[in-house]
C-alpha cells in the first residue's frame, strides 16, 4: 500500500559520495515504488564544504528530483570544517530546516517520518512533529555522528560538553519508533543507548553493480595519467576527511617517494584536499584527481593494483565506508587499516589485506607486496562475492520494507491520527 513518507536529513542528491548519494537514492526508490516522498535537506555540499551545482547554503529553496518533492534549507558551511565548526554545519541546518520539517509534517500528515543521521540535531522538532499527526518515526543511522565527533577529536573527551552530547544522543535515538543502521557493531551500539534490539534493523550500503564491474584489460586512465607500463596504482576515491585517515595515505606515499613503480592516485574533496595538494607538489609518486563522473567510474576503480581503504583508530566500529562496495566490485586487491575484531574486519575476512591503523610504515609494506605479487584469483572471487551481497536492489528493498512495515511490539503506539 503506498505510503506518505518524509525525508530529513542534511544530505541528499545530487551529491555523489557518502550519505547523500544513498539517501537520494532511498528517495528515488520509494517513488518509483509508489509512495509520496517529500524531502528536507540542506543545499549540496559534501564532501566539499561548499554550495554545489550553482546552489546556495544562504537561502531556501524548492525543487524536483526523481519525482520527490525536495526543500532545501540554509546551513554554514566553510571550507575548514573542524572542530567547532563541525558542530556549527549541523546546528545551523537544525535551526533553518525545523519550521519547514514541522509544517511540511503537519500538512502532509505523512505515514512516515524518516530522519538520516547525520544529522541528529534536526530529529527532535521531526519527533514532535511526528507524534502530533500519529507518523511512525524511523532513525536510519549511516554515521553515528556524536561518537564519532569525540573519537577523531572534533570535540574534546571528558568535558561537560561531552556528557550532555551523549545524553541527548540516547535520549534522541531511543524516542524513535525503529532504528535502520549499516553494520552490526552499529546495532550494538544503538541497542546500548537503551533502544531494544528487536526495533533495530541493519541494511548495509550497497552497490551498483551495474555500474562497477572488474575491468577487462587496462584503464584508459593509465595513460591518461602518463604511468609507465611498469607503475603500480595504490587507489584512494572518496572523502579527503579526518574520519577518513586519509593522512596515513600521504604518509606511504612519502614513504615510498624513493620507489618510482609505485605511484598513488588520490581523488575526491573534503577538508584535507588542500594538505593534498601542497603534497602533490612535493612526491612525484602522488597525483591528487577530482571526483571522477559516474559513467567512468568502474574504470576508475579498475586503474588500480590495489585499493586502500584507511580508517582512524576508534572510528572504525562508528561507520562503514561507503566507498567499500565499489572498491569490492572492481574485483580489485584492499588494503584496510582496521584492527582485528572490527565490524570492517570481520566482513572482509581473508578477502583484503590488513593494517594497524595509523600505520604509515605497515601500509606503505603491505601496498608493496601487494603490488609486486600475482593476481589472487581466489581472494578476488571472496571480493566479488561479497559485493554481490551488497547488490543496490536488494539494499533499496529492505529498506523499504523496514520503513514501510508495521510497528515493533513494544513501540510508541502512535495510531491515533492527529486533525485529519
Amino acid at each position: 500500500m503506498p505510503k506518505t513518507v518524509i525525508l530529513y536529513g542534511i544530505n541528499y542528491a545530487p551529491e555523489i559520495a557518502g550519505v547523500g548519494r544513498y539517501t537520494g537514492e532511498i528517495g528515488a526508490h520509494l517513488v518509483a515504488a509508489g509512495h509520496e516522498v517529500c524531502v528536507i535537506t540542506a543545499p549540496p555540499h559534501y564532501p566539499g564544504w561548499a554550495p554545489q551545482s550553482g546552489s546556495r547554503a544562504d537561502r531556501w529553496s524548492k525543487e524536483t528530483i526523481a519525482g520527490a518533492q525536495v526543500y532545501r534549507c540554509p546551513l554554514y558551511l566553510n571550507r575548514n570544517m573542524s572542530g567547532f565548526r563541525r558542530l556549527l554545519a549541523p546546528l545551523s541546518f537544525a535551526i533553518s530546516s525545523t519550521p519547514v520539517a514541522a509544517w511540511q509534517i503537519w500538512k502532509r500528515k505523512p505515514d512516515i517520518v524518516l530522519v538520516v543521521e547525520p544529522t541528529l540535531f534536526a530529529a527532535p522538532a521531526a519527533l514532535l512533529a511526528a507524534r502530533m499527526v500519529g507518523a511512525k518515526t524511523v532513525l536510519h543511522v549511516q554515521d553515528l555522528e556524536v561518537e564519532a565527533a569525540f573519537a577523531v577529536g572534533h570535540l574534546k573527551k571528558g568535558s561537560l560538553s561531552e556528557h550532555c552530547a551523549k545524553l541527548f544522543d540516547r535520549a534522541t535515538t531511543c524516542a524513535f519508533d525503529c532504528v535502520i543502521t549499516i553494520s552490526n557493531r552499529m546495532r550494538d551500539r544503538v541497542a546500548a543507548k537503551g533502544m531494544p534490539r528487536e526495533r533495530i534493523e541493519v541494511v548495509r550500503n550497497w552497490v551498483d553493480l551495474d555500474l562497477i564491474q572488474p575491468l577487462a584489460g587496462y584503464s584508459a586512465y593509465r595513460e591518461e595519467l602518463g604511468l609507465r607500463k611498469n607503475q603500480r596504482v595504490a587507489l584512494y576515491s572518496g572523502n579527503l576527511g579526518v574520519k577518513q585517515g586519509v593522512r596515513v595515505v600521504l604518509q606511504a606515499a612519502a614513504k615510498l617517494a624513493k620507489r618510482d613503480n609505485v605511484v598513488f592516485v588520490v581523488a575526491g574533496d573534503g577538508p584535507m584536499r588542500p594538505t593534498l595538494e601542497q603534497a602533490a607538489t612535493e612526491l612525484p609518486n602522488l597525483r591528487l584527481l577530482p571526483f571522477q563522473p559516474e559513467t567512468r567510474f568502474s574504470e576508475f576503480l579498475g586503474l588500480a593494483d590495489v585499493h586502500v581503504l584507511p580508517q582512524e583508530r576508534g572510528a572504525a566500529d562508528l561507520l562503514l565506508p561507503s566507498k567499500l562496495g565499489g572498491m569490492l566490485a572492481s574485483g580489485k586487491p584492499i588494503v584496510v587499516t582496521a584492527e582485528q575484531g572490527t565490524e570492517l574486519a570481520e566482513f572482509l575476512g581473508d578477502a583484503c589485506y590488513l593494517t594497524p591503523p595509523g600505520d604509515a610504515d605497515a601500509l606503505a609494506r603491505a601496498i608493496e607486496e601487494v603490488t609486486a605479487q600475482p593476481a589472487d584469483a581466489e581472494q578476488r572471487a571472496a571480493r566479488l562475492s561479497l559485493a554481490a551481497s551488497l547488490a543496490k536492489p536488494d539494499g533499496l528493498r529492505a529498506i523499504e520494507t523496514a520503513i514501510t512495515k508495521d510497528r515493533e511490539p513494544g513501540a510508541v503506539d502512535r495510531s491515533r491520527r492527529g486533525a485529519e
